[in-house]
């Protein structure tokens, strides 16, 4: 998948991100600092809030957040930052694994929720695909494959051929592709597309997929936008 844009590339963006890891348990965190600096982030750890409130500076490009700390709540903490206008990403790690825990954390103002234990390559992982996110909305022209999607123009080609797209059908398309080869399930379109949880509870996303994935068939030409049975949805080759 290539981007067309000014800013600097996905790997300057990583390579340069100032990550913030909040957790009170000292040898994980310990763990966690030390594997993202071998993995070439600059890292800083508190084990507070009053310690992360005095490591926040317009420097921090994304934080890992435990919600159980010992000077307060890390939801708590989330929700002040929201309040006044930071939208750092947020992936929290907690060992609060509920339906009602993630969700209450990523209607907080969390942009991803990793339950403990966990393996540091997945925490890496999704570190990544955080940093690709943030990187991309400032975007305005995707391409993967022959697809291109025009953000500023509210266009989309497959090939030179357009595509005729509700606006919610192109945030969908541009979404996928910033997803590309990945499954994105129902939840992960509810809460960064439709921005509500409430959404996976209808028949809304699938409504839409289903006609944004007749919409870009072509005759001869593959199906790149397939439904993955119990798990989401992909953009890529068939599963």
């Amino acid at each position: 998948m290539r981007f067309i844009t000014n800013a600097l590339s996905n790997s300057g963006n990583m390579a340069t991100a100032h990550i913030l890891v909040v957790e009170d348990q000292k040898n994980l965190l310990r763990s966690i600092t030390r594997t993202l600096r071998e993995s070439g982030f600059k890292t800083d750890g508190a084990g507070t809030i009053a310690a992360a409130n005095r490591l926040m500076n317009a420097r921090v490009g994304l934080i890992v957040l435990d919600l159980m700390l010992p000077d307060g709540s890390g939801l708590d903490w989330l929700g002040s930052l929201r309040a006044s206008g930071d939208n750092t990403p947020v992936l929290i790690l907690t060992a609060r694994d509920t339906i009602e825990d993630r969700v209450s954390g990523l209607d907080g103002g969390a942009d991803d929720y990793l339950v403990k234990p966990f393996a540091l390559d997945e925490l890496l992982a999704r570190i990544r695909a955080l940093l690709r996110r943030e990187a991309q909305s400032s975007r305005t022209v995707l391409t993967w494959g022959d697809l291109n999607v025009d953000l500023t123009s509210r266009t989309a080609l497959r090939g030179d051929k357009p595509i005729l797209l509700q606006n919610r059908q192109l945030e969908l398309l541009a979404y996928f592709m910033s997803h590309a080869n990945q499954v994105v399930t129902r939840e992960m379109i509810a809460r960064d597309v439709w921005k509500e949880s409430t959404a996976t509870w209808t028949n809304v996303i699938e409504v839409q997929i289903n006609q944004l994935q007749k919409k870009l068939e072509r005759p001869g030409q593959p199906i790149i936008l397939h439904t993955v049975r119990g798990q989401g949805y992909l953009l890529g080759d068939a599963p």
